[in-house]
């Protein structure tokens, strides 16, 4: 259970990113109060699954998660370069996460 409560935090954060980065340095309310419910959610999440799931594989999870995530999202909806460096950064960080998970075994 702890591992979908930690994805789910993961799927959180790259929310209240994406929110953040409409909200314009938060002078657009809407966006901006998203950003912090689902910033308390996702930091809510991570401290669940951190009940049972040890510090340096859940926060790698969790970031991980994120940093992808908000990545693609980055490329697909908001235009962002795909350059095969970025992309290559990302299989990295995916490989990272995999390897990660693996050894928590």
């Amino acid at each position: 259970m702890a591992w979908v409560v930690l994805v789910l935090a993961g799927l959180f954060e790259i929310v209240w990113a994406y929110a953040m980065k409409l909200s314009e340095g938060f002078t657009r309310l809407t966006p901006s109060i998203i950003t912090v419910i689902f910033m308390i959610l996702s930091f809510a999440l991570l401290a669940y699954a951190m009940r049972t799931l040890p510090l340096g594989t859940a926060y790698t999870i969790w970031t991980g998660i994120g940093a992808v995530g908000s990545f693609l999202l980055g490329v697909f909806i908001l235009g962002e370069p795909a350059s095969t460096m970025r992309m290559l950064a990302a299989v990295l960080i995916i490989s990272g996460l995999v390897l990660m998970k693996l050894s928590s075994s």
